[in-house]
């Protein structure tokens, strides 16, 4: 067991997790109107804007995870070639990214494409690594 890798990945899920959870409660929390996804964009935002801005401020912890995952499964097996179980890991990540702006913004921001596109041609290269 890598201690260090294992620490590093440990730690990037707990930022993660913060970054989340401070977001919400200190940004977003103010701006909901009963739903999941803030509505009530203030001046000189839009909705569409504000919707956007929540989808890539969860993002940032998605793909943070995912890059957590890696070092955690990396620490455990130091020994094993783990880039085929690295770019799976990558593919859903982004996969779930791609996911969360779709739902952020109703499939108004092409951003959920490029991701799910991305996620694709990553799983599809696996089997090359």
């Amino acid at each position: 067991m890598q201690s260090y890798l294992l620490a590093a990945g440990v730690l990037m899920i707990l930022i993660g997790v913060a970054h989340s959870v401070i977001g919400e409660i200190l940004i977003f929390r103010q701006l909901r109107a009963g739903t999941i996804v803030p509505l009530l964009a203030p001046a000189p935002l839009r909705e569409r804007h504000l919707r956007i801005l929540w989808a890539n401020w969860h993002l940032c912890s998605v793909l943070g995870w995912g890059l957590a995952a890696l070092l955690i499964v990396i620490a455990g097996s130091p020994e094993l070639p783990t880039y085929a179980l690295n770019i799976r890991i990558i593919a859903i990540a982004t996969l779930a990214g791609s996911l969360l702006v779709l739902y952020a913004t109703r499939g108004r921001h092409p951003g959920w494409l490029g991701l799910l596109v991305a996620a694709g041609l990553a799983w599809l290269g696996q089997s090359a690594a």
